[in-house]
């Protein structure tokens, strides 16, 4: 293995046929830089085509930090992210989305942690803006922000949307994304679920925000309630290995359980359309559960057409 650079951070940006991607370097253009460190971020284009190479050798012309742009075809979201730890030379490696702003601070923030913490993977909050048409169910819910799920008080599984990973760390060295869940998603799960099993520490940063605004097609009950399936059968294809059918049909009842006991909480608050939406979508996520255990095809997230604006069942 290539000797890591100790003083380089690369911070891997993968898109697939989003403008935005311009405001996104803009504020990977204004961080602070951690002292004694240099910054370089892979644009990994996941397209048929290199359409965001223009868009991207434009942002270079004034660029402070190093910047590659890479064709990683297509319609793979694990492909471009494979892409982009295969260009990396740095000890660290961030990834944001193409859709998301960067704060000043964020990478600071996410380097003080891991140094202080020796974690593998350090995650920061996203948190979701919404545009004028959002129901106010969703706006009260903030249904859309990301943050780290902790379980018995540790944290299980991570994010691509706003994370640093520690390259020196055994558990994440040569660690690479499943290309079969790259049109479906959940292949950032997978990779951060093994990488805990094989010793991996995950840390959470809260001053390393990242922020993105909800598009008016992600602005629904349906997108969000497909969302939630998806990531229910990522988790039942994970915990679960072939050939243990008692393991199997334990995590299975208690999956039907869940979701018929979340269904009934939906119901009995349908007055609190923010409380009543929300168990609906939880309910969503262990019906997920129950379809990735019996091997339910998953819906496929990525490599699909940007929706019209006002579209409400998109990717």
């Amino acid at each position: 293995m290539t000797a890591l650079v100790a003083d380089r951070i690369d911070i891997g940006l993968c898109t697939f046929r989003r403008p935005q991607i311009v405001e996104t370097l803009a504020s990977l253009s204004r961080l602070r830089v951690p002292d004694g460190m240099s910054l370089h971020v892979i644009v990994a284009d996941n397209d048929t085509t290199d359409s965001a190479r223009a868009r991207v050798m434009a942002a270079a012309q004034d660029f402070p930090h190093g910047l590659t742009y890479l064709h990683a075809p297509a319609g793979n979201i694990s492909i471009a992210r494979n892409a982009c730890l295969d260009a990396a030379q740095g000890r660290y490696m961030a990834f944001i989305d193409d859709d998301e702003t960067a704060t000043p601070g964020w990478m600071a923030a996410l380097l003080a942690t891991a140094r202080q913490t020796g974690a593998a993977a350090t995650l920061g909050p996203v948190k979701a803006h919404y545009t004028e048409g959002a129901p106010g169910w969703m706006r009260k819910g903030d249904l859309h922000s990301t943050l780290p799920v902790y379980v018995g008080g540790a944290i299980l599984t991570g994010y691509t949307c706003n994370v640093l990973l520690d390259r020196a760390a055994s558990s994440v060295a040569g660690r690479r994304f499943d290309l079969s869940l790259g049109r479906s998603g959940g292949e950032d799960t997978a990779f951060f679920t093994g990488m805990v099993r094989d010793g991996g520490q995950i840390a959470e940063a809260p001053d390393a925000l990242v922020e993105e605004v909800v598009p008016p097609h992600r602005a629904s009950f349906r997108w969000l309630a497909e969302r939630r399936f998806r990531m229910g059968q990522t988790h039942g294809r994970i915990v679960i290995g072939p050939g243990k059918p008692l393991r199997q049909a334990g995590h299975l009842a208690r999956a039907l359980a869940k979701g018929g006991y979340c269904a009934a909480l939906a119901a009995a608050t349908c007055l609190r359309p923010e409380a009543s939406r929300r168990h609906a979508l939880r309910g969503a996520l262990h019906v997920g559960v129950v379809a990735g255990l019996l091997g339910v095809d998953a819906i496929e997230r990525y490599g699909l057409p940007t929706p019209r604006a006002g579209a409400t069942d998109a990717t």
